[in-house]
């Protein structure tokens, strides 16, 4: 089998440890970039044979991790890959409350994480890769709050605009060269992880929408981390991926 590669930020925790451990399988490489190293993760490598390479990097400053990204990858260049693709999974949720009353070194943290390291290691991945014989994806991971807005959540909200709006330029770019990369920004739907735990727990008079994120999850309406794993998976899978550059798994 033809090996596939993969980049995938955010991989050490929820959905991103799901995806991560999903596509695990050998003969395929997996470079996984969080904040921290996963034991479970370098076990499944050695179980399945499957390679897999942690970064250790906090994605606030992404721009140092540029380099070392287009380094890696320009090295990669005349390995038989079948496809070359990049998962923007990584994104933080700062404080909850109004926009007035705001943490700044938070408001930064959430945009740098949420939307300037996504669009950079785009930018790195498109740039080292442009001329690979391969088909090459960039799955942004985005959300229906991109899409509407939110009390309290202008930071997260207004980052996932921005990358539901950057895929779209990147595929109106990349639709013009031969052998463009194709890009989606895909909403997951509402998912069982730490972020929902952090919207649930929030001070309801700083949140006016806590009440409906607990009600999500006493209804049972949230998705495991597994399934929605599975479901942007198949999504990235299909022939028409980057069709729609913006996109929702749920249509």
């Amino acid at each position: 089998m033809t090996p596939h590669l993969y980049l995938l930020t955010g991989a050490s925790r929820g959905m991103g440890l799901a995806l991560a451990q999903q596509l695990l399988t050998a003969p395929h490489t997996l470079v996984c970039i969080s904040r921290t190293e996963s034991a479970e993760l370098a076990q499944q490598a050695r179980q399945t044979g499957a390679t897999l390479l942690q970064w250790r990097h906090d994605l606030a400053d992404s721009r140092t991790l540029v380099a070392r990204l287009q380094q890696w990858l320009t090295a990669q260049r005349d390995t038989p890959w079948r496809s070359a693709t990049l998962i923007n999974n990584a994104g933080m949720i700062p404080s909850i409350s109004p926009l007035s009353q705001a943490d700044a070194d938070g408001l930064a943290r959430a945009l740098r994480v949420g939307l300037e390291a996504p669009m950079l290691l785009t930018a790195a991945f498109l740039h080292a890769t442009e001329g690979w014989a391969v088909e090459r994806k960039v799955l942004n991971i985005s959300s229906g709050l991109g899409r509407r807005p939110m009390a309290s959540q202008a930071a997260y909200c207004a980052a996932k605009a921005g990358m539901d709006h950057f895929s779209r330029c990147v595929a109106l770019e990349e639709a013009l060269k031969t052998g463009g990369a194709k890009i989606c920004a895909l909403a997951p739907g509402v998912i069982d992880t730490d972020m929902q735990l952090q919207l649930r727990s929030a001070d309801a008079e700083a949140f006016p929408d806590r009440d409906r994120f607990a009600q999500l999850k006493s209804g049972g309406q949230l998705t495991t981390p597994d399934e929605a794993a599975r479901q942007l998976l198949a999504c990235l899978a299909r022939p028409d991926f980057g069709a729609h550059p913006v996109a929702d798994v749920r249509d």
